[in-house]
């Protein structure tokens, strides 16, 4: 098999920087085609809540089960051992794997019957979707320079706005034409080829872009108990998993808000929705890590002082969005959220990356992963949705405003532990 290596080259200040062969960069799009599929299957029943709760008079408490807490299930049980097991398997086809699962069981939903088939398809949604996350960003960390890092990270997160866009277009569309099971047949199944490409990937030595590749090799108990101690990382996860709630917000709630208690279509949420992750998303989700990185040159914690000042921004953006009644303020603030709102994928990831190390890389993601999906979808969704269900929205849906006031709490809460986290890293030796 062939290896891909970083060719160096001395710069005209005598610095040694790393030149990008090509092939990296075609790994990385590959890749994010895969996040983008990811998050397409991940994302679309969100869309879908209206026909699907009205063909078979589900509560808004069973689609938050439906569409978070059965998909996080053993997304987040998994998380830790497949992160363990991304250090030692061939990652390609790791992820090979769990996307031909996640593809499979997505495009199998539109078969389903009643609340338990459709559940139990998302369960098996999330086993498979559980690989990805650890493999993917461990396999690119070895394809780019450290410098780099939360640049990358970014660009392959983009796959996160642009799946959740081709959603909402696609999802809202063929929904309106067809129906919602034709939304899981067309977009589910396909995926299943997109498996073949990944296991074709050349896939790297472990560690071979790390810049201090040597640590001490530790049993998994003893490597989670080292990440357990590490304050930094308890700030950056909690800060994260806290941002992660109003950040899913505005795919899970934010749509079925609009249509409920705003009358518009599917077709017109879509389309707002869709573009707002299109560009906006985009975006902020792809330029977020080049800044990132730009405020990690200036000082040791940049990246997560920079995301915490973007989670207090959107606290007050939340809050308008809430609150102003006004259906043109309503948009502008949510494409800004959605802009602000995803800016901090890359840098996060990054971060994990840099402070645990190539030998705990995947580990680490799947503790991660663990931390900001069990409260940013198992927990904060189903909480607001049992507190639309206690607020009556069923007979006045306005009152899903005062629901979803947990999220600009939440963006709070997330800036003050990422600020702390910052402080934190920049502590250390």
């Amino acid at each position: 098999m062939a290896t891909i290596l970083l060719d160096k080259k001395a710069s005209s200040t005598g610095e040694v920087q790393e030149k990008i062969p090509p092939y990296s960069w075609y790994v990385l799009a590959l890749l994010c085609v895969v996040y983008l599929m990811n998050f397409l299957d991940r994302t679309l029943i969100y869309i879908l809540f209206p026909p699907i709760k009205k063909e078979m008079v589900l509560s808004d408490l069973q689609l938050a089960l439906l569409g978070t807490t059965s998909f996080v299930i053993f997304y987040t049980a998994l998380g830790i051992p497949f992160g363990r097991l991304a250090d030692k398997v061939v990652r390609k086809k790791m992820i090979a794997v769990g996307l031909a699962i996640w593809s499979l069981f997505s495009g199998l939903t539109g078969f389903a019957t009643d609340f338990w088939t459709i559940f139990a398809c998302r369960v098996m949604v999330g086993v498979g979707e559980a690989t990805l996350g650890p493999a993917a960003m461990s396999l690119l960390s070895d394809f780019f320079p450290k410098r780099m890092r939360a640049t990358v990270q970014s660009i392959y997160s983009a796959g996160i706005p642009l799946g959740a866009a081709a959603a909402f277009f696609l999802g809202g569309s063929i929904a309106e034409v067809l129906s919602w099971r034709w939304a899981f047949y067309l977009l589910g199944f396909p995926g299943v080829l997109l498996a073949l490409m990944v296991l074709f990937i050349k896939e790297p030595p472990r560690g071979v872009a790390e810049l201090n590749a040597t640590q001490a090799e530790n049993k998994a108990e003893s490597r989670l108990a080292v990440l357990a101690k590490n304050k930094t990382l308890v700030f950056h996860h909690i800060g994260y998993a806290f941002f992660a709630v109003a950040t899913n917000s505005l795919s899970i709630w934010v749509p079925t808000l609009l249509s409920r208690a705003h009358g518009m279509t599917l077709v017109a949420v879509g389309t707002m929705a869709g573009m707002s992750m299109l560009i906006a998303g985009g975006l902020g989700t792809a330029f977020g890590g080049y800044i990132a990185d730009w405020f990690k040159e200036r000082s040791k914690g940049g990246r997560m002082k920079f995301t915490a000042m973007a989670a207090a921004l959107c606290a007050p953006l939340w809050l308008t969005f809430l609150l102003s009644g006004n259906m043109t303020v309503m948009i502008a603030c949510y494409v800004l959220l959605t802009g602000f709102g995803l800016i901090w994928l890359g840098p996060g990831a990054a971060d994990v990356h840099d402070i645990v190390g190539p030998n705990l890389r995947g580990l680490g993601v799947g503790v991660y992963f663990f931390t900001v999906n069990i409260i940013g979808y198992g927990f904060g969704p189903p909480i607001i949705g049992k507190v639309n269900d206690m607020l009556g929205v069923g007979a006045n849906p306005w009152n899903m405003h005062y629901g979803l006031l947990i999220c600009p709490l939440a963006c709070a809460v997330s800036a003050v532990f990422l600020y702390f986290g910052s402080r934190s890293l920049e502590k250390q030796e």
